[in-house]
């Protein structure tokens, strides 16, 4: 075996995950769900990834770079067997998954095959806690989200109630519980109702009349899409009054899309990116590419985790995971949704503003950090 001549403090050669043969083709893995109600945002994912490969173009030391997209379909037991099946497969670095439910279980396999795991979308806090060092997150945390959520209820909507709907799931449910846990610490909102819904459900009747007898200033949904866009629609049906605020899975084109007339006048919490020259342009080669015409919001993400990963490997020359996740972190990378730098649990300082949705699109509105109007 030949000796790998040494670039800084970096390898040249690329080694496969046998650690005995030279690789040709370095393989990216996705994990999002491409199949079941949240495929849109799955693809969002996988295309994200798949546009940051072809705008990167080649990577030295690798003939190619080639997208294995693994399909978790938002549920723990699939994740884990597209996980596995995705270190099986050769998969130097993964990105995913989308619902904290099917990243977390996705880590065990991942994290003790020492594969740098990337998630453009998984929110719970509980995922960046347990010292994993090769797991990086690219979206805040929901405790950030929440905190945003509640600051916003007390000093702009001056809520003095506020009902919480969640489908149970470790997402929607661990943001409904931080936000719980927030306005009870400053007891400022109370907490009239917590209601929860099916995932997959189409009809939220029962729940939201329920809601509607309790008549709260606010009403927080906490579920994903198309959950969303349906729940609001029945809302307008039904004439509830109360102000309606929801969360990043959300904002999303199909909510405007859906949700129609409807929508308009939704509270949403997202982060804000900027805009600059290099966001326009990836914005307008995504649309060329997919042949659409709005970007997914966690398209976003899933591009500048892969870029970012591209970048890393090429600054360092390996995908070995304690070579790559000390670069990942040591280094600070510009991305289409702002500056990227990792903490040491792999969070970015990344902050929410909330959006309304006006003329169906989604407008900033309110910045928690200053409490100011944007």
């Amino acid at each position: 075996m030949k000796k790998a001549a040494i670039i800084g403090l970096c390898l040249v050669l690329m080694w496969g995950t046998t650690g005995m043969a030279m690789a040709k083709t370095l393989n990216l893995g996705t994990l999002s769900p491409l199949t079941g109600p949240y495929a849109q945002d799955g693809t969002d994912i996988k295309q994200g990834v798949q546009t940051a490969v072809e705008v990167f173009g080649p990577v030295e030391g690798f003939d190619k770079v080639e997208v294995m997209p693994g399909d978790s379909a938002c549920d723990g037991g699939k994740a884990t067997m597209a996980a596995n099946k995705l270190i099986n497969s050769g998969a130097n670095v993964v990105i995913g998954a989308y619902c904290s439910s099917a990243t977390e279980p996705a880590q065990i396999p991942l994290m003790e095959a020492k594969i740098v795991m990337i998630t453009p979308a998984s929110t719970n806090e509980r995922l960046t806690q347990k010292g994993y060092k090769y797991f990086f997150r690219m979206p805040p945390r929901d405790d950030v989200q929440a905190w945003s959520t509640v600051q916003f209820l007390e000093k702009k909507l001056q809520a003095k109630t506020v009902a919480l709907i969640d489908d149970k799931q470790t997402y929607t449910a661990g943001l409904a519980a931080n936000i719980k846990r927030f306005a009870e610490e400053n007891n400022l909102v109370k907490i009239a109702a917590h209601e929860h819904i099916t995932p997959g459900d189409s009809d939220f009747t029962a729940v939201l009349t329920k809601i509607k007898s309790i008549n709260p200033d606010a009403v927080y949904m906490s579920v994903y899409q198309p959950e969303g866009s349906k729940m609001i629609q029945q809302v307008r049906k039904l004439g509830l009054t109360s102000a309606f605020i929801t969360e990043d899975a959300v904002y999303h084109p199909k909510f405007l899309e859906v949700g129609g007339p409807a929508a308009e006048g939704v509270y949403l919490t997202f982060a804000k990116a900027p805009d600059t020259p290099e966001r326009q342009e990836f914005e307008k080669t995504y649309k060329e590419m997919w042949k659409v015409d709005s970007v997914g919001s966690y398209a976003y993400y899933a591009y500048d985790a892969a870029m970012m990963v591209l970048a890393a490997i090429k600054k360092c020359g390996t995908f070995d995971a304690d070579t790559l996740e000390k670069t990942l972190r040591e280094n600070t990378w510009q991305g289409v949704t702002g500056e990227i730098k990792f903490d040491d649990k792999g969070d970015r300082k990344l902050a929410h503003i909330v959006w309304i949705v006006k003329d169906n699109k989604f407008v900033s509105y309110w910045d928690p950090l200053t409490g100011k109007d944007l």
